[in-house]
């Protein structure tokens, strides 16, 4: 009788000690929010990796292009001079503008001699370009992945890793990827 009391307490004292060590949710804390904070880690090339990144490289049946950290598709405007945004007011809120707190840290795939930033006059912003040219994200765009805004009145494009327009379309039933501006 005394054994099997004397295993029963030696199991629960193990069991006790396993979860003060810790389980599989060990990630650091904010001390300021409380939340889990995202570790940054960056590679010998000073490229971070892509969940910490404000701008990395996906494939998408377009090709591979820009996404944002969370990988929701990076647009141009073909209308924005270089490093100037155009694009206010009703424009913006169809296309807001991709902006950085910060230093730009830059993912796998992009060319970190080609990630810039401007402020934005209207809003204050920090709106991050990419080969001089302000970046976007389409409202429309529900998902990473989506790509609904390729070609749209044929002045909105994704944007390659070279930092050019991606002009082609996905198919011919979707002429320009979504509704207006």
């Amino acid at each position: 009788m005394r054994m099997r009391s004397f295993t029963t307490v030696a199991i629960a004292a193990l069991a006790v000690i396993a979860m003060a060590c810790g389980d599989a949710d060990d990630a650091p804390v904010d001390d300021d929010t409380g939340a889990e904070a995202e570790e940054q880690v960056d590679d010998p090339d000073g490229e971070t990796d892509a969940a910490a990144a404000d701008v990395a490289v996906a494939e998408s049946p377009l090709g591979d292009h820009l996404v944002t950290a969370d990988g929701m598709t990076i647009y141009l405007f073909t209308e924005d001079p270089e490093g100037e945004s155009v694009c206010t007011d009703d424009c913006l809120a169809n296309w807001p503008a991709v902006t950085v707190d910060g230093d730009p840290q830059v993912g796998d795939g992009v060319d970190g001699d080609l990630v810039g930033t401007i402020e934005r006059e209207d809003t204050g912003e920090t709106q991050l370009t990419y080969a001089g040219m302000p970046l976007y994200l389409f409202a429309a765009d529900a998902a990473p992945g989506d790509v609904e805004g390729q070609g749209v009145n044929d002045v909105w494009f994704v944007v390659a890793p070279d930092g050019s327009a991606i002009e082609g379309d996905l198919d011919d039933d979707d002429e320009n990827g979504g509704g207006g501006y």
